[in-house]
């Protein structure tokens, strides 16, 4: 009788033990604490900064800018929150979710360690270079434009402290910018009708450059209409309302108007040093440097040769009436909030 009550006690504590398996929603991940941070940054204890933007609307740049400072440093792509599989993904497993919450491993203070090991986790990714170069601020820059503002939302819930800055650009030049890209570093998933396009600008590009014939298809560009106000609109909309004052917002055309005041207030911004000697120096010289462009003449010659790099405006020669008209029916009230000519 003893022998089959201490099954059935251990049938019970095996069964507590053990969660259903449900379908893994990483909402459900609990909050860091403020007590959780202050003992992170005991281990881990520079300063996060994340940049975020729609694609090609100048992160990349910004990133080169911002690393120039000698306490900064800023590397990208890592894509904590901005592209599956994400940074909470690690703890996705109904088994590790099990193992990081079991209630007899006494090392988990009775609590679910699954945000701790998340944050730790990047952290030491982003300090341990930035620690190499003897970096005293540390960031990634991932575009988010695959899940606009899920990637605040995700962001927040492992670095509720750090900082976020969002660039954004004239969705009709990142349009382009993008089109661009995709014939010259992605043409295995142009579709029949985008590579027939592709190829006649390789053989002829001046109808396309004069505004004479569209680079787009109308389901392309509309599709790079709502996907750039839905990114812009949502980002900066979860943005203000998560991060405050630990948000920075900025213009990829007032960058390069004036990048000296820009970066002057990001590094601010970020707390950096601004008496450092030779920064403004050291910037132009980074500025001087377009190594996406040079990459994309050495991939591609035919295509990138007739086309200037990180211009702004371009748009206006290059859409034909059609494509005007497409994207200020859907982005024109966005592009007014930000600033930017209808015309």
């Amino acid at each position: 009788m003893a022998f089959f009550q201490r099954i059935k006690r251990a049938g019970k504590a095996f069964l507590h033990e053990i969660p259903n398996k449900t379908e893994f929603d990483w909402k459900n991940i609990p909050a860091l604490e403020h007590s959780d941070l202050n003992e992170i940054r005991h281990f881990f204890n520079r300063p996060k900064f994340f940049i975020f933007g729609h694609a090609r609307s100048g992160t990349t740049l910004l990133a080169r800018l911002i690393r120039v400072h000698p306490e900064v440093h800023c590397n990208w792509q890592a894509h904590f929150f901005t592209r599956q599989p994400f940074l909470q993904a690690l703890v996705q497993s109904a088994d590790i979710q099990e193992w990081l919450s079991r209630r007899s491993n006494r090392w988990n203070q009775g609590r679910d360690l699954s945000p701790l090991v998340l944050r730790v986790t990047a952290d030491f990714i982003l300090e341990r270079e930035a620690a190499q170069l003897g970096k005293r601020i540390v960031g990634d820059k991932s575009p988010n434009s695959l899940v606009n503002g899920e990637a605040v939302l995700r962001m927040q819930q492992i670095y509720p402290d750090a900082r976020l800055i969002f660039i954004v650009r004239d969705g009709r030049d990142a349009a382009l910018s993008h089109r661009f890209q995709s014939f010259i570093d992605k043409s295995e998933y142009l579709s029949d009708e985008d590579l027939a396009i592709r190829q006649d600008f390789r053989k002829d590009p001046t109808p396309f450059i004069n505004g004479q014939r569209s680079l787009f298809t109308a389901q392309g560009l509309r599709r790079a209409a709502q996907g750039w106000v839905e990114n812009v609109t949502q980002t900066h909309q979860y943005a203000q309302q998560i991060y405050d004052e630990r948000y920075y917002s900025l213009r990829f055309e007032d960058l390069l108007q004036d990048p000296w005041k820009k970066m002057s207030e990001i590094w601010s911004f970020l707390g950096a040093d601004m008496s450092l000697a030779e920064l403004q120096e050291a910037l132009s010289n980074e500025l001087a440097q377009n190594p996406d462009a040079d990459w994309q003449l050495q991939k591609a010659g035919e295509i990138a040769q007739p086309l200037q790099k990180g211009k702004s405006g371009s748009w206006r020669e290059m859409f034909t009436h059609s494509d005007r008209q497409l994207f200020l029916e859907i982005a024109g009230e966005t592009l007014l909030e930000w600033g930017y000519s209808l015309e």
